[in-house]
């Protein structure tokens, strides 16, 4: 165990309300995916946002600022709640793949993760509409529905499964073509989007994942402890594992060197 972080009493216990803050967020969004009885807004930087995604932010908050008053809440809706000063920070997406939900699209999830002197040391990936969840803490093994999950063990390109996300700034940067030539060096390619591919990559059925340019703390944190302790790597386009990161690359770390090195910069 890393002396840096809480013990395992600790973690096991701040996961446990971890999950139980992920029901409370899947009674809240799930009701409103199924209804499909919500406005759709824009908010400054023109991404979708719904009443849904605001009062299932406002639910989770709610319970953790009852739970651990001592505790900040960093949300992408309300922003940061609580003491300035707090050594737990709980960083917090309550619907990550908006355009999804609005959509009909059932790939959207609650991102549930606790930040401990900087560093993302629990995370919950939750996924009603597809009834899936992952979770880990920084003490143990990584679990979906339930279930350990491990990385694959794929260690060539030619036999990899990439899932990727191209948006505008990847291509602005990408004047080369790189990331069109490992598309048509690994085995097969898909976008999975979002959460989604990283946490394949966590169960071993992806092997790579690249996410857009232009990610937030509160999509990546969560994501990290799951991909980690099952097994993987996670850094930015540059190599640097920084949940605060505006760009997420995965694997399962056998690859994750050879995929960096095709990436623009």
């Amino acid at each position: 165990m890393n002396h840096n972080l809480p013990e395992n009493s600790v973690l096991d216990a701040e996961l446990q309300l971890a999950l139980k803050v992920a029901d409370s967020a899947d009674l809240v969004s799930l009701a409103g995916f199924t209804s499909r009885d919500f406005s759709v807004m824009r908010k400054p930087d023109k991404s979708e946002v719904t009443e849904i995604d605001r009062a299932t932010e406002t639910a989770i908050t709610n319970i953790l600022r009852t739970e651990r008053p001592e505790h900040s809440v960093y949300g992408e809706e309300h922003g940061i709640v609580g003491p300035s000063d707090a050594k737990f920070q709980w960083v917090i997406d309550p619907i990550d793949g908006t355009s999804n939900f609005v959509r009909g699209v059932p790939v959207w999830a609650s991102l549930i993760a606790l930040v401990y002197n900087d560093v993302p040391i629990l995370g919950v990936v939750s996924a009603p509409a597809m009834r899936m969840r992952w979770w880990a803490h920084l003490g143990g093994e990584a679990f979906y529905n339930s279930a350990p999950i491990r990385v694959s063990a794929i260690d060539t390109m030619r036999h990899a499964s990439l899932s990727i996300t191209l948006n505008k700034p990847w291509r602005d940067l990408d004047s080369s073509g790189s990331l069109e030539k490992l598309q048509r060096d690994v085995s097969r390619v898909r976008g999975y989007g979002d959460f989604w591919q990283h946490m394949l990559v966590a169960q071993g059925v992806v092997d790579l994942a690249i996410d857009s340019i232009g990610l937030a703390p509160y999509d990546i944190a969560a994501l990290m402890p799951i991909v980690q302790q099952a097994g993987g790597r996670c850094t930015d386009r540059l190599g640097t594992s920084n949940w605060r990161a505006n760009s997420l690359v995965t694997s399962n770390s056998l690859l994750h060197d050879a995929t960096l090195a095709y990436l623009p910069k």
